[in-house]
């Protein structure tokens, strides 16, 4: 099979997992990353062999590269895959597609215009744990899907990060930073999403932060740090989801649940690829653990470019898709925008319910 070369924009932390498996997939060739800051790209294309270290702009103007991976900040995430496009390229992008609903219909609109494909984290629900889920759920292990609840309860990260600042500005929030992982498990086991009505707070106008590098410094909450809503999808199933940086003292309260006429599911963290998956059956006493399918049970990110580069050579649909990603980021300006106008929210866009991974492929091959 003729390898997909790709190129990475964006050399930062969550970079290293990609440049490794990247590797890894028989389809890609990682042939060149770029950063703003061109010693910190060359220290990462040392670590990982990575033939060509270049300016974005120099990436963006080499012919052999196909796909540009796009995993500059979110505030640039849009400006970029739009350069990208421009200069003819598939994009991958890392969460979000875009900071707001415009800047996302125009990547969508363009990459239409040229021909384009345009994918986008979490590429999480490729992973065992959300796959097992999914063929349980579709084969009717619990019934008819009728409800969900999800929750994402934590205290925020300005006591661990060292520059915690951008989740409490414009574009940040529990809502951004993990709502992507939740909503996209979501519409992967239920479908599209058709009305939400949500609700949102916070805490405190003021957080300081306790990691090393800033300690002391004072930062304001310009968003809502606790988003709590409900979402009927398409198919009428109803779920809940919360989330928030407002949960100081902890929360056993589960990742994700499916609940159907028959039973009820368990749902692993969607931040992660593996397990547990859980189901309980009218009349079970307890919960059962369910043996994960063949797959990517660890982090597998370069997933979704890896599918991508098939869906060029095959000409069939890829599952992290910009049309799954902007469904999402609609999603979650709606949570904000039902709060603010204290209505329901009819979401205006759909997507298709991504297709399943086959299994029992061979390791790091899709097709």
């Amino acid at each position: 099979m003729e390898k997909v070369k790709v190129g990475i924009i964006g050399c930062g932390k969550i970079s290293s997992i990609y440049m490794e498996n990247c590797q890894k997939f028989e389809i890609l060739d990682l042939v060149a990353c770029a950063d703003m800051d061109l010693a910190r790209a060359q220290e990462q294309a040392n670590q990982y062999n990575i033939p060509k270290v270049l300016t974005t702009e120099e990436l963006l103007s080499d012919p052999e590269i196909k796909i540009v991976i796009n995993l500059t900040i979110p505030a640039a995430h849009a400006e970029v895959t739009l350069k990208a496009l421009h200069a003819g390229k598939h994009v991958y992008v890392e969460k979000p597609l875009a900071v707001t609903k415009e800047e996302g219909q125009s990547v969508l609109e363009l990459a239409k215009e040229k021909g384009l494909l345009v994918g986008s984290a979490p590429e999480t629900f490729l992973g065992a744990g959300i796959q097992t889920a999914l063929k349980l759920i579709n084969e009717g292990g619990i019934g008819l899907p009728i409800a969900a609840t999800a929750f994402m309860m934590g205290r925020g990260h300005e006591h661990w990060h060292p520059d915690p600042e951008f989740y409490y500005a414009t574009g940040g929030g529990p809502m951004f930073d993990m709502g992507p992982y939740y909503l996209t498990a979501l519409v992967q086991l239920l479908g599209p999403i058709q009305t939400i009505a949500g609700m949102t707070g916070k805490a405190l106008t003021e957080r300081t932060i306790t990691s090393e590098k800033k300690f002391g410094q004072k930062i304001p909450v310009n968003i809502p740090t606790h988003i709590a809503g409900t979402l009927q999808f398409e198919n009428g199933a109803i779920g809940t989801l919360i989330t928030s940086f407002d949960v100081f003292g902890g929360s056993d309260l589960p990742f994700i649940e499916i609940y159907g006429t028959e039973g009820s599911i368990q749902v692993p963290d969607p931040n992660t690829f593996g397990g547990p998956v859980k189901v309980r059956r009218m009349g079970d006493a307890e919960w059962s653990e369910q043996p994960l399918l063949p797959g990517y049970d660890q982090n597998t990110r370069g997933i979704g470019p890896a599918d991508m580069a098939y869906a060029i050579q095959k000409g069939r649909p890829h599952r992290a898709s910009a049309e799954l990603a902007y469904h999402v980021l609609e999603a979650m300006w709606a949570f904000h925008e039902s709060s603010d106008s204290r209505t329901y929210y009819e979401m205006k866009s759909t997507c298709t319910r991504p297709a399943a991974l086959p299994i029992e492929l061979a390791p790091y091959t899709l097709d």
